[in-house]
């Protein structure tokens, strides 16, 4: 059998061309660089002396032994759920993937539940909350995002209640209108929904003075999280309130995701989405804002009292795209936020959060993705191989750029940063007044969502229903509960919760504080 060569490089660009420093993670003592996946390339064998033969085969089978190695510890690490994503370098960014500086991690083999309490205690005493944080100038967001800025107008329509405006239609009234939407491309069920609007789009053109004119809208208010916490079920109620609209499909995650060209997490980045194509999925609720506006105009006396809603779960804490986009003038916290460019372009609008016990976010996010072999064993194994990571980058970094930290968190094997609530909240109120911002928590619209339902109705201003209209709202079955399946599993194991409800714990105490609300500590709740 002929002899082959193999030579080991970093699969795609060189170090230097991506001028990456390498996120180190250290296994029972022996380094590995998580960035360097191996390739192995053939070459024809070189002709060698009978008296080496034996040496150079000991040796390439040892180097080959060694690379099977690092395959296998390579993808026991990267194949944890939502993880592919962003651990190798992007062809979009050339500045430094993570903060400066090598990242090396201790994710020992020792996982007994003494070591993770211990773990946990040094977590917990580095955790730090600063009072504000370094706010982008507005020149900068628009450098950043110059075509997002110019697409929306400073001012909006006086006398809706929405934040609409009009903009000129240049283009074919022939043509499709939605032909280039990329929400359309990738899905079927987003592609029926922009059929109908194509067939009643010309109808709805607005003419004046020889030009054509649609009525453009953003949301009044956004449902922004989070992740398990009943955002889908906010969403169902508060469709059937007649003056909300929400956007043609929940969860269109543009902000976080849609707009740098992330579809799916696990199949890397696509074409970025433009603005147009996200204000396109306002359009059912504009042509009905816009016909109110036309009736005003002849003469009703009916106001145009209908708002627009925009439901994603990853608004709030989800910016692991940054790395890729924007320079790292921050040592490892990103420049700039969602919360940022929403500021910038609509100042007036709400929020609303749903909260719920983190620790069992946790539980229900893990049960949630279609993971093989679930079981509260295989929980209690990735909160521990996540706490690790996170101790690690906290003894190089601050806590809340290991929050933020894009390779931090695809390598957890379990999202822990998600509960981390009050990290992302006193981001969003150093550009947001705390009146535009609602939270609630899932425990109390568990058990009394009529009450639940009217806070949130008085925080958008919405007039009074019928009791009809009231009672399908607030008596509707609970939607997108846990499955059958997943219910059959069982609770978490008691020292799974016990070490989270450690973890989280000056988490929720800061969050009480800032909330002035106790509940927040989440220290009596059964599980829902």
């Amino acid at each position: 059998m002929a002899q082959m060569d193999y030579k080991y490089s970093l699969l795609g660009s060189t170090v230097d061309d991506y001028r990456k420093r390498p996120l180190l993670l250290q296994v029972d003592d022996t380094p590995m660089n998580l960035f360097a996946i191996l390739e192995v390339k053939r070459e024809l064998p070189r002709r060698w002396s009978t008296l080496g033969c034996f040496r150079k085969i000991r040796l390439y089978s040892f180097l080959f032994g060694l690379a099977v190695m690092f395959l296998i510890m390579a993808s026991y690490i990267l194949t944890g759920d939502k993880k592919g994503l962003l651990l190798t370098p992007s062809p979009y960014h050339f500045s430094s993937l993570i903060s400066p500086g090598p990242f090396a991690f201790n994710l020992s083999s020792v996982k007994d539940d003494a070591h993770i309490k211990l773990v946990v205690k040094t977590i917990t005493s580095k955790v730090e909350f600063r009072s504000s944080r370094q706010l982008p100038e507005f020149k900068a967001l628009v450098n950043s995002e110059p075509h997002m800025f110019s697409a929306i107008p400073r001012k909006f329509l006086p006398g809706v209640k929405n934040p609409c405006w009009y903009e000129e239609f240049t283009g074919n009234i022939t043509s499709d209108p939605y032909r280039t939407n990329l929400y359309a491309r990738y899905s079927r069920r987003f592609r029926t929904v922009f059929q109908h609007l194509r067939n009643t789009f010309r109808e709805h053109l607005f003419h004046r003075n020889g030009k054509l004119y649609r009525m453009r809208c953003l949301p009044y208010f956004y449902i922004i999280g989070q992740p398990k916490c009943g955002t889908t079920d906010l969403y169902d109620r508060l469709r059937l309130h007649p003056d909300v609209k929400f956007t043609t499909f929940k969860e269109p995650h543009w902000w976080t995701r849609k707009r740098f060209g992330i579809i799916r997490l696990s199949e890397g980045f696509h074409d970025r989405y433009p603005v147009e194509d996200y204000l396109d999925l306002f359009d059912q609720a504009a042509y009905q804002i816009g016909g109110n506006l036309t009736a005003n105009a002849s003469g009703s006396s009916s106001q145009p009292n209908i708002i627009i809603g925009e439901a994603s779960a990853s608004t709030m804490w989800d910016n692991n795209a940054w790395v890729y986009f924007y320079d790292n003038t921050t040592e490892g916290e990103p420049p700039f936020l969602i919360q940022d460019f929403v500021h910038a372009l609509q100042p007036d609008a709400r929020f609303i959060i749903m909260l719920r016990d983190p620790v069992e976010r946790l539980y229900s996010d893990y049960l949630y993705f279609g993971i093989a072999n679930k079981s509260a064993e295989d929980f209690h194994e990735k909160v521990s191989e996540s706490l690790q990571l996170f101790e690690g980058c906290l003894t190089e970094y601050t806590m809340r750029s290991c929050v933020y930290n894009t390779t931090v968190n695809n390598a957890m094997p379990v999202r822990l940063q998600v509960g981390l609530y009050i990290v992302y909240l006193m981001d969003w109120l150093t550009v947001f007044s705390r009146e535009q911002i609602l939270v609630l928590r899932l425990e109390d619209h568990a058990s009394n969502r009529k009450y639940t339902m009217h806070k949130v109705f008085d925080f958008l201003s919405l007039g009074p229903l019928t009791k009809e209209i009231e009672s399908e709202i607030t008596r509707s079955p609970a939607s997108n509960t846990r499955r059958l399946a997943d219910k059959n599993l069982g609770p978490m194991l008691p020292i799974t919760k016990e070490i989270l409800r450690d973890f989280y714990m000056p988490f929720n105490e800061k969050l009480a504080k800032v909330l002035r609300n106790d509940s927040f500590l989440w220290e009596n709740n059964s599980k829902l």
